[in-house]
């Protein structure tokens, strides 16, 4: 079967089911190990890379290391710390924010409800999908770069850029189950083969043949 003859249904089906195989153990590419701390990661991540993010979150939390001591940071101690992230400024106005939210009107914890998720500080619909996904078990499509530039080049969407266009297009496509993985694995696939800043290595990726990219 190729890519011209299979609805787009089957293929991201196919394309899921080949990622699953190339990547098993795909996941989150930040480190974290309570949910406050993916929320804090996730808004240092923009326009910086998931690699630069836990180096410095590790010099963040040893000066603060639960979420009231967070909260009681000054913006401007916090901003040294993340500096190194790009942003500085309006990261750690966003996180002191966010943290002071989280203590005073969720008891410390991370609500597990997307719609609350979306209205803290810094929290689209990228970060808040990673965190229902990631954190909460729940369906996520998270539409970062990878994800955008992928599915277009797959031929699962055609021409759509807006990361929220892209969202709703693939959950009428993929599984809810398989919608957080999928996505980690997309970074992965992303990074190691069908890449932004050189030509994709066509010759050794595992969708071979269905891809849109091929042509066939």
């Amino acid at each position: 079967m190729t890519n011209k003859s299979m609805t787009k249904k089957e293929l991201t089906l196919e394309i899921i089911e080949r990622l699953k195989k190339e990547y098993p153990d795909a996941g989150c590419t930040l480190d974290y190990n309570e949910a406050w701390k993916l929320l804090v990661s996730v808004r240092l991540a923009a326009q910086c890379t998931d690699a630069r993010v836990n180096v410095v979150v590790e010099d963040l939390y040893a000066k603060y290391p639960d979420v009231n001591a967070l909260a009681d940071a000054q913006t401007d101690e916090i901003e040294k710390i993340v500096k190194p992230c790009g942003l500085g400024h309006s990261k750690a106005r966003d996180i002191s924010a966010c943290m002071k939210i989280l203590r005073d009107q969720y008891d410390g914890k991370v609500p597990d409800q997307f719609d609350a998720l979306l209205k803290l500080p810094g929290v689209g619909r990228k970060s808040a999908n990673l965190i229902m996904g990631d954190v909460f078990g729940k369906p996520a499509i998270v539409t970062d770069t990878h994800c955008i530039r992928l599915v277009n080049r797959m031929g699962l969407v055609d021409g759509i850029k807006d990361p929220k266009k892209v969202e709703m297009a693939l959950w009428k496509l993929v599984p809810p189950e398989e919608g957080s993985d999928f996505c980690h694995r997309l970074v992965y696939h992303g990074r190691e083969v069908c890449t932004a800043r050189t030509k994709p290595a066509c010759d050794k990726c595992c969708l071979e043949g269905i891809c849109g990219k091929c042509g066939v």
